[in-house]
């Protein structure tokens, strides 16, 4: 590897998958690149978070970066990990430093049948990875009063809009977007659609949020009308827009095979939905992708916190690693198309064989077997699963 991927490891169970990855399916194999960040929740905290910001840097320096799932902390969260802050989420921070669009698939075997029938083609989510509820400002209110929108120009013109007039406790959240990132978000989402040649659906609730989810609407309309329109019809695809919740109701009622843009939180929730009818949480790749050109890889899933609770009692877990497999796999493909490095890209389109071919031969984790299909499939741990994976990839690699 000529130029380095950004690695950026992270917390709990993962950070252990994170670690058997590496020795056994990628240091035998590749000449490993990498400039490492420590995101594990201790480090964010021992250095006011900057670690995060510099790892977020680094991309924007070297266009290719793969992450490690990390802990967004709680209350319960600061408490057991004595924590000085409660620090937002470094995929936010990431996020909005990189003003990209999150792109996430499930990853589709054959021995794994949907929890909807239906559904027979994968279903790409498209979240907007930019504000919205992930950099909010709360405030709890504790006693009667009222509260405002308050927007000064920089002329020192104010608008003010009455919210709501407290007449005892209560919470309020403020949240925002730019049409700049909506239109990036846009663009990058028509560009994703052209690329696979699908469908692309949008959904949001305008009918409600007259301002905020009306200006999303109207600038991938506008976007769409004046730079897609011809592009699509000669690939013989379809925009369509529609309300979140009728979106959600089609949605169950497809085939699949189709490209839905989703707000960020929308997109946060209706991914987790669509990888687990399709099998799991631990089987959909997530790609960050910026409009100057950068990448960030990583799997759509939490740090599986009770598997690494039974982890440190010295019990085993059979915790699935695919999409942290297919998150490193995608970097380094990703790397290689942009150095000109074939042999690189043919070697992460050789662990994703691998890893597929793993499940395929019946070697699968806890939360598949319910799923799986056919005879002859045995529950293995995590360790066992690795190594499957690495026995599969040495006549390939």
């Amino acid at each position: 590897m000529r130029n380095p991927i950004v690695e950026m490891d992270g917390d709990e169970m993962t950070r252990v998958l994170w670690k058997e990855i590496k020795e056994k399916l990628l240091f035998p194999f590749v000449e490993l690149n990498t400039e490492y960040y420590d995101l594990g929740l201790p480090n964010r905290d021992g250095t006011n978070d900057e670690v995060t910001l510099e790892a977020a840097n680094a991309i924007k320096k070297h266009a290719v970066g793969v992450k490690c799932a990390t802990i967004t902390p709680n209350a319960q969260r600061m408490e057991e990990y004595a924590l000085t802050k409660m620090w937002k989420s470094p995929n936010a921070t990431i996020r909005g430093i990189l003003d990209g669009t999150v792109f996430r698939a499930p990853i589709v075997t054959k021995r794994i049948e949907p929890v909807v029938r239906g559904w027979k083609k994968p279903i790409t989510i498209a979240r907007h990875a930019y504000g919205d509820v992930y950099t909010n400002t709360e405030l709890r209110v504790e006693s009667p009063g009222s509260a405002e929108l308050l927007f000064a120009d920089k002329n020192g013109e104010e608008k003010r809009l009455n919210i709501f007039d407290f007449d005892g406790k209560g919470v309020l959240q403020g949240q925002y977007n730019t049409d700049k990132s909506i239109s990036s978000f846009a663009r990058a989402c028509f560009e994703y659609a052209i690329s696979v040649k699908q469908d692309m659906w949008f959904s949001a609730k305008d009918t409600i949020s007259k301002q905020y989810d009306h200006t999303f609407k109207s600038l991938f309309q506008s976007i769409f009308d004046s730079e897609y329109k011809t592009r699509f019809d000669e690939l013989n695809i379809k925009y369509f827009y529609t309300l979140i919740d009728d979106a959600v109701a089609r949605v169950m009622r497809s085939e699949g095979g189709f490209v839905w843009a989703c707000k960020n939180y929308d997109g946060d929730v209706m991914s987790d939905m669509i990888s687990s009818a399709f099998g799991s949480l631990a089987m959909m790749t997530s790609v960050l992708v910026s409009p100057d050109g950068n990448f960030e890889y990583e799997a759509a899933h939490g740090t599986i916190t009770q598997h690494y609770y039974r982890y440190l009692k010295g019990e085993t877990t059979s915790s699935n690693p695919v999409a942290t497999i297919f998150a490193w796999s995608g970097a380094l493909r990703k790397r290689g198309e942009l150095d000109s490095n074939a042999a690189l890209v043919h070697f992460a389109n050789a662990l994703e064989t691998a890893c597929v071919a793993t499940i395929e031969d019946g070697f699968i984790t806890g939360d598949l077997a319910p799923l799986c299909k056919g005879e002859g499939a045995k529950t293995v741990d995590y360790v066992n699963f690795i190594s499957s994976v690495a026995e599969r990839l040495l006549p390939c690699a």
